[in-house]
């Protein structure tokens, strides 16, 4: 009899022991799920910080290619201004956590990088007299910004809420040292007309006239003055050697149909070829030249084309010097600019004949980088994020 009381007591003893073991258990599972529950959420409000930073960096890095920046007005100042109120812009229309973030001053810096392909290269205050090519956005969810994330299950652990921030930094390339076929198979934006350097270098120091608008709202042009001074591409003088004119982009003596379509469409993947083939590309060399063929003077032929794309950015090339007669003409190229069409008039005399053109920036794929080059004006890459 006592034997089996015993028994019964170490049973009693045991199941004891198994129901706290299995209390032990669940009260360890509920606080894995409620870790496992947190978890997922940090991680997802941390995905969210990264794609907040990544758009508001994108964002801000591509004001830095401001079409206003020719006019009489601006200043870099615009361009930090501008960026960081991007930046702050698209923050704020990026919720993290169903919060729209805000940033702090110092969680926008505009700067320079000497070469934006290389990830590791250093971001720093622009220099005087150079221009910004690179945004650095952070995005915080900490005790000074925007307040640190709550948790929900962890409290009971004594886990209220943890800090997290996301960093993002996008860039463009301002210099080139030429041009080649895009990647992705689409059309380099440059127009088969060649503008000398000294006409070039006058404008661009306060030359020409100012005589057309352009609305980057509305995309027209108008007369009137926006601050941004023109100069006609088409030759004024008799055709001789020394005056602008057509410049060809592939095969030799382009007629009037190749040219047409590219100042419509652009200098195709064929056209590269064909130069290439030729023993012709469209980079410098280490001296700061290439050599294209051309015809001086530029064909009424093509006053419809030139009209269909005015206002739109394209990209020229700027030559030093010509040699040859007529269609045996050779045309040293030192630069490439950005520009935009103004005015188309080829008919009547020579004097009244005219192709207005004025400085602009212009985004364009097939560039060969060469930050910190002074072969392209106005020419810049599309942007990136760097890291």
């Amino acid at each position: 009899m006592i034997h089996h009381l015993s028994f019964r007591a170490r049973s009693r003893h045991r199941g004891g022991n198994v129901l706290v073991m299995t209390c032990f258990l669940m009260v360890a599972m509920i606080a894995f799920i409620a870790f496992a529950v947190d978890i997922g959420y940090l991680y997802t409000v941390r995905n969210e910080l990264q794609r907040t930073a990544d758009a508001s960096a994108i964002a801000a890095a591509w004001e830095l290619v401001e079409e206003d920046a020719m006019s009489d007005d601006f200043t870099v100042d615009h361009l930090y201004t501008n960026a960081r109120g991007t930046a702050v812009q698209f923050a704020a229309l990026n919720k993290v956590g169903n919060e729209a973030p805000g940033l702090a001053s110092d969680d926008v810096f505009v700067g320079y990088m000497s070469d934006p392909r290389n990830p590791s290269s250093a971001l720093v205050a622009a220099e005087t007299g150079v221009l910004p090519n690179a945004v650095q956005v952070r995005v915080q969810r900490t005790s000074v910004q925007n307040g640190e994330v709550p948790l929900f299950f962890a409290r009971v652990l004594g886990f209220d809420q943890h800090a997290t921030e996301a960093q993002a930094t996008a860039a463009l390339i301002q210099g080139f040292a030429g041009f080649t076929s895009p990647a992705d198979g689409t059309n380099l934006a440059m127009l088969p007309f060649a503008l000398d350097i000294d006409t070039w270098n006058a404008l661009t120091a306060g030359g020409g006239s100012d005589s057309w608008t352009y609305n980057k709202d509305t995309k027209t042009v108008t007369a009137g003055c926006d601050g941004i001074n023109e100069v006609n591409l088409y030759p004024q003088g008799t055709g001789s050697p020394g005056n602008r004119g057509t410049v060809d982009i592939g095969g030799a003596n382009n007629s009037t149909s190749d040219l047409s379509r590219q100042i419509r469409e652009g200098v195709s993947p064929d056209d590269m070829t064909t130069l290439e083939d030729s023993g012709r590309t469209l980079e410098f060399n280490d001296d700061g030249e290439l050599w294209l063929n051309g015809d001086t003077g530029i064909s009424a032929g093509v006053k419809d084309d030139l009209v269909s794309i005015k206002g739109k950015p394209r990209i020229i090339p700027i030559f030093q010097s010509v040699t040859g007669p007529g269609n045996n003409a050779e045309y040293t190229i030192v630069k490439f600019v950005g520009v935009r069409i103004m005015e188309v008039k080829l008919t009547g005399s020579m004097s009244s004949k005219k192709v207005i053109i004025q400085p602009a920036n212009i985004v364009a794929k097939g560039g060969i980088p060469a930050p910190g080059a002074t072969t392209t004006e106005h020419v810049y890459s599309p942007v990136w994020l760097v890291r």
